[in-house]
């Protein structure tokens, strides 16, 4: 079951995306998250917390949880 994630802005980051889906418990654990899990985009591999999630987008960390990034805007 995907998990829907609402944003007020055009993009989030995939590390803020961490936080707020409650993944991680800081910002600063992204870095760390993202070298020990891996963590698709779109079904594409990537690991950068920089990298910029928009309305529609799917994230999915196995064995953690498949996401929806939905805009309010």
């Amino acid at each position: 079951m995907k998990e829907t994630i609402t944003i007020t802005t055009e993009y989030i980051t995939l590390g803020q995306f961490l936080k707020l889906a409650e993944v991680i418990q800081s910002g600063g654990m992204a870095k760390w998250f993202l070298s020990e899990h891996e963590v698709y985009i779109n079904q594409e591999l990537d690991q950068r917390r920089g990298r910029k999630l928009r309305d529609g987008d799917e994230v999915q960390i196995p064995d953690v949880g498949t996401y929806v990034v939905k805009s309010s805007e």
